[in-house]
């Protein structure tokens, strides 16, 4: 059998692809890899996010993703600016404009690595919490 090893991409479908990357742009600092006519493709060092126009389904309701980010506050305060009202809760969720549900989680607080040369590549110099080590030894993971 094959072994899962990670995510590569995740695709997520709006309704406006203009709209959307202006939207992501004022919540998130990205690079856009490329973009075909239809789609784009935001990167995240190894991995991206696909973003295709044409979404045809109504909102999301639990089903979501958890996206890594460096600084889960600077997200709240972007959402706020953007006029967007996290769901209430434990951490930090929020729907877009086409209901597509995110969890932002911090990278300091989960077993979520990204190996020393990507964090290089990417600019990005992050530490683990206590809690996210201790995790990670227990899976044999940490250094």
């Amino acid at each position: 059998m094959a072994r899962l090893v990670g995510i590569n991409h995740v695709a997520l479908e709006v309704g406006d692809l203009d709209a959307a990357l202006d939207l992501y742009g004022r919540l998130f600092e990205f690079e856009l890899r490329g973009r075909v006519r239809g789609m784009a493709f935001i990167d995240m060092g190894d991995q991206f996010l696909a973003v295709a126009e044409g979404r045809r389904q109504g909102p999301d309701d639990d089903r979501h993703f958890g996206l890594v980010v460096d600084d889960r506050e600077a997200v709240r305060s972007a959402l706020k600016e953007a006029g967007i009202k996290p769901h209430r809760g434990r951490g930090l969720r929020f729907a877009d404009p086409w209901g597509n549900e995110f969890e932002i989680v911090e990278y300091a607080d989960v077993q979520f690595t990204k190996a020393p040369g990507v964090l290089r590549g990417m600019g990005l110099s992050l530490e683990k919490t206590e809690e996210a080590r201790a995790q990670l030894a227990e899976k044999g993971l940490g250094p």
